[in-house]
């Protein structure tokens, strides 16, 4: 009997595959990313099986208004050119669709990308992986940097929604929650913030959404202050000159490229002016 791929909902005891997964593409996600999406999207992560064996993963979260995010769409190496990534994001979309999402979103890269096109997927901007270290500060003047507080929520969630798009409290609070997050005000009003947290291969610096160039600056000295160690990943949106250029004064150096793609109509498409840290390829 020919093999074919079949599909379940991934469950807390395929996590310890789902990474391995990860570690075999080279990916910077840990565990505790992999319990985020579980507990944000229990029945929207699924799991892809060949001959009743795990081959492939993929994840899904559904923000407000309509929009939903496809992540950590993985095969593993072995069983590639099989027809079983097309299969996870066919059921992707189907699940989302079915939950009344008319637009759903992912970050790329160059070999998805292909597979992504055959889907109907178009393009909305460019980002790049930026890696460095924190041994090198610029200097900054004006406002005040503090460490965030929980009563900070509203007001880092406006700022956030103006530029990822929409509100996505449920991924912030738990991603402000796990890393190390900061904030610059001016006059009393919040200017930026910003989050550090620890991945499987390096630091991860984002999400980071700044009203202005110094902020955004104000932000990352204090993020990378005495982080000398150990590498740091930034994804940046190409279009945010700023924090390009804040990158290159850091010494960091380009890595790799990703493209933003949308499937359905794209009515939220934020401020890639102010996005100087996306959150995750995986989450947006």
């Amino acid at each position: 009997m020919k093999p074919e791929v079949s599909l379940r909902c991934l469950t807390q005891a395929d996590l310890g595959f789902a990474h391995s997964l990860r570690e075999l593409a080279g990916w910077n996600q840990t565990i505790a990313d992999w319990e985020r999406w579980l507990a944000l999207s229990p029945q929207g992560c699924c799991i892809a099986e060949w001959n009743e064996s795990p081959v492939g993963t993929a994840t899904t979260i559904r923000y407000e208004r309509g929009l939903a995010w496809i992540g950590m769409l993985l095969v593993h190496p072995d069983f590639r050119g099989r027809g079983i990534g097309e299969a996870l994001l066919a059921h992707c979309v189907e699940y989302l669709r079915s939950q009344g999402v008319t637009c759903i979103k992912l970050d790329a890269t160059p070999q998805g990308k292909v597979l992504y096109d055959r889907s109907g997927f178009q393009e909305e901007w460019s980002l790049t992986r930026w890696q460095g270290y924190g041994s090198r500060q610029i200097e900054v003047h004006g406002g005040h940097v503090r460490p965030y507080r929980e009563s900070d929520l509203d007001r880092v969630e406006q700022l956030d929604a103006k530029a990822f798009g929409l509100s996505r409290k449920s991924v912030l609070t738990s991603l402000l929650r796990q890393g190390q997050a900061v904030l610059h005000e001016t006059n009393g009003a919040i200017a930026a913030y910003g989050i550090l947290r620890e991945g499987a291969r390096a630091e991860y610096l984002g999400p980071l959404t700044a009203a202005s160039a110094l902020s955004g600056a104000a932000v990352v000295n204090a993020l990378l202050a005495g982080k000398s160690a150990k590498a740091i990943y930034w994804d940046i949106p190409d279009a945010n000159a700023p924090a390009v250029a804040l990158a290159r004064d850091l010494h960091f150096t380009a890595q790799r490229r990703l493209l933003r793609m949308h499937l359905g109509p794209n009515e939220r498409r934020g401020e890639p002016s102010l996005y100087f840290a996306i959150a995750d390829p995986a989450i947006g």
